[in-house]
Formats: C-alpha cells, structure tokens, sequence
C-alpha cells in the first residue's frame, strides 16, 4: 500500500501561543476517531493515520477542523517502517513539531480459536499491534527525547490481562507486549522528560466487532461486565486527552483500565 497525504485546506500557524501537535494513528474511526474529536476539542492539531477507508479519514478530518483545529490525514500502514517516517514527517512539515502520540491502529483478525487462526492472520496481528507501535514509539522518542518532552499514549486492551480465549488469544498477546513496551519506554524515556502511558478498553461499541465476525459481540459481552453494558468511544477518548494533558504531569509507566469493571 503506497503512503498518501490529504493536507488540511488550511495549515497557516496559528498568532497565539503553539497548539499541541499530536499524531494518531488509526485516527478514521471508532475510538481513534473519537480521540481525534475530543483532542480537537481540547486544543490539539491532529495527522490522522489511516489504513485505507479514505472517505472515513476526510470525514473525521473534516469533523477536526470543524471544531477548529488544523488537521492533515496521511494513508501510511504502521507496520511499514517508511510509511512511519512519512506519517511524523508530515505532521513536523505542514503542523510542526509533534508534541503527542496516541498509538491506536490495529487489527484482531477473524474471532476464533488460536488453533484454526492461520498464520498470515497471526503474522499481521503482530506487525501492526507490537511492530507498528514500536516502529511509531521509536520515531517519537527520538523527536521528543530531543525536545526534551512529550507524551505517547499506547491503546492496549483489556484483553491482555484476560487472554481472550476462543476469541482472538493472538491479539491477546499482542496487547501484553503493549503494557510491556509502555512501562519499558516510560523508564526510558522519563530521564528525557517524556511521558508514556497506555489506555486498555474493554468492549467497547465500534464496527471492529462486525471486522472480527461477531457484530453482536458488545452485547454478549456486556452480560459480564459489571457495569452492564459495553463502553462508547468517546469514554476511551476522555482518559486518553487527560494522559496528553498537563493535568497528568506526573504520570507515566500507568495502564489505565476502561473496561466497566471486567
């Protein structure tokens, strides 16, 4: 897939004081595109990385800058080391520099047990939800480390304390090497002045359920959350605004579990 950019219609900086400049990754739907309006909302200019659905990009991008914001969306795989690149170099080019990372893209695969799960599924599971984000963390370290500050927000799961079984154990995994990777980078890169954190959700109601085969997912599930009901988007993009913010100065290495209580 060849890397693309959609640039905001207007990118000119702004008189006041700079805006913070965050990239996110998966930013075309479901809770990276309400991570996108909620960041839009609290002050942010946003890059939207996205897969492949174009017309979802423009439409959340379109959303972004409605609320105010300047906003570019870039077509890049984050398991494709030059189409990282592309993704930061972008944001630093038409934006400036990046000052937030919200790692979200990723993928599960058919819902299944791990032995009828073929090996291509398992090979892109791992590439995007533990290569992709370090490929990512590794380009943001470097330019905030720099800087001397910044903040990551890693999007794991519930589900890598649970395991998932029958469902999806692979991305199980994959979401563990995330909570490993956050408190690992955290301590690494604290001394620099740069935050990470990770944000895990639980179910939550987006179409990746309906991807996975199991549209009536959220529901069936539901019935073993304590809360009762599956979580919305926009409840996963509340913790991960205030993980950018100063309110969290003094937060970093913390998974913060939304998961209704399961």
């Amino acid at each position: 897939m060849s890397p693309s950019v959609t640039p905001s219609p207007s990118l000119s900086p702004s008189p006041s004081a700079p805006r913070p400049v965050t990239v996110v990754t998966g930013g075309s739907r479901g809770i990276g595109a309400a991570i996108a309006l909620r960041l839009a909302a609290d002050g942010h200019d946003l890059v939207l990385g996205y897969a492949g659905n174009a017309r979802a990009a423009e439409e959340t991008a379109g959303a972004v800058r409605a609320a105010g914001a300047r906003c570019a969306a870039v077509r890049a795989d984050i398991a494709d080391e030059t189409a990282v690149e592309l993704l930061f170099d972008t944001a630093e080019a038409e934006l400036g520099p990046v000052t937030g990372l919200v790692n979200n893209a990723g993928v599960t695969g058919r819902i299944g047990p791990l032995a009828e799960t073929d090996t291509e599924t398992l090979r892109r599971v791992l590439e995007v939800n533990v290569l992709g984000y370090l490929l990512c963390c590794r380009r943001a370290a470097r330019d905030m480390s720099a800087r001397g500050s910044g903040a990551i927000v890693n999007i794991s799961s519930a589900a890598a304390t649970l395991g998932s079984p029958g469902e999806y154990v692979h991305y199980a995994a994959a979401k563990a090497a995330v909570d490993a990777m956050t408190v690992g980078l955290a301590k690494e890169l604290g001394p620099s002045g740069v935050r990470v954190n990770a944000v895990a959700p639980g179910v939550i109601n987006t179409e990746i359920h309906a991807a996975m085969g199991d549209p009536g997912r959220p529901a069936r599930v539901a019935r073993r959350v304590p809360l009762g009901r599956p979580g919305e988007p926009a409840e996963v993009a509340g913790a991960v605004s205030w993980l950018l913010s100063s309110d969290a100065s003094y937060t970093t290495g913390t998974v913060v579990r939304i998961a209704g209580g399961r």
